[in-house]
C-alpha cells in the first residue's frame, strides 16, 4: 500500500487511514462491505476501507502538487535446492484472532485490523490486543517478525507454558530521506533463535499481544510471522 500524505491535512491521520481526513464518495457507507461482507456501518472509523484504490487524503486549502510516478522496488536472492536445506512452514498468527471450534475443527475468525480507542489521556500503559491460538502443527522456531504500524511498543509471542519465543520491538526513523523518515515506524526486529533452542508442540496454544501507545489509533496491525520446521539438519 502506497499512501500519498503530501499536502494532507493530518498526516497522521492520513497515515491510519482514518475516514474523516478522506475524501470519500458519499455512497461510500451504503456500498462498501466489510472483511465479512457485512454493509459497512459510521461505526467503522478507519483502516483499509477507507484506504481503497483511488481515494484520497484531504488537503489543505490551495495545494497544488505535482503530478509523480512512485514505484516499488524488491531485492529477491535465492540459494540452489540442496541437502542443506530443509523446508519450512510460514504461518501469519493476528492479534484479533477470535478463535473458536466447530466440533474437533478450529475456526479462525480475524478481523486483520482493529481500533485503539480514545482514552481520555492515554498514560504510559500501553493498549494490549491479545489472542490466544492453538498450533494444530507444531516445529521449531527458525524465525519470527511482526508487521504492526506507526505507535507500536512492542510484539510478544508466547508460548503456552508463558515461556516467551519472541518479542518483536521497533525501530523509528530519524532523518529525511527515504527508509528513514523522522518519526514513521521503519522497520520491526526479527528473532533468529538457535535452530534446535525452541519448540512448538503439536496442539500448543500460543499466547500473541500487540502493543502500541494508549491513545486513538485507527487500521493498527498485529500481525506475527514465523516459519516452523518440522525437523533439524542432520
Amino acid at each position: 500500500m502506497v499512501i500519498d500524505t503530501h499536502g494532507a491535512q493530518d498526516k497522521k491521520a492520513c497515515t491510519q487511514c482514518r475516514c474523516d481526513h478522506m475524501n470519500l464518495p458519499k455512497d461510500f457507507y451504503n456500498v462498501t462491505r466489510d472483511i465479512h461482507n457485512q454493509k459497512l456501518t459510521t461505526n467503522y472509523k478507519g483502516g483499509l476501507f477507507c484506504c481503497q484504490d483511488n481515494l484520497q487524503c484531504k488537503q489543505v486549502e490551495g495545494f497544488q502538487g505535482s503530478r509523480r510516478m512512485v514505484s516499488l522496488r524488491y531485492k529477491i536472492s535465492w540459494v540452489d535446492w540442496d541437502i542443506y536445506q530443509i523446508p519450512v512452514k510460514v504461518y501469519i498468527l493476528d492479534s484479533t484472532d477470535k478463535v473458536r471450534s466447530n466440533g474437533s475443527k478450529i475456526l479462525h475468525d480475524c478481523l486483520a485490523e482493529y481500533t485503539i480507542p480514545a482514552t481520555g489521556g492515554g498514560g504510559d500503559t500501553p493498549h494490549v490486543q491479545k489472542a490466544n491460538i492453538p498450533m494444530e502443527k507444531g516445529g521449531y522456531l527458525i524465525y519470527g517478525t511482526t508487521h504492526m504500524h506507526s505507535g507500536v511498543v512492542n510484539a510478544t509471542l508466547y508460548g503456552q507454558d508463558g515461556r516467551t519465543l519472541c518479542t518483536s520491538t521497533p525501530k523509528y526513523g530519524t532523518g529525511k530521506e527515504a527508509g528513514n523518515e523522522k518519526g514513521y515506524l521503519i522497520g520491526m526486529s526479527v528473532c533468529y533463535p538457535q535452530p534446535g533452542s525452541i519448540k512448538i508442540h503439536d496442539g500448543e496454544i500460543l499466547t500473541l499481544e500487540s502493543r502500541y501507545k494508549n491513545e486513538f489509533r485507527t487500521g493498527a496491525m498485529g500481525h506475527f510471522y514465523i516459519y516452523l520446521a518440522e525437523e533439524l539438519p542432520q
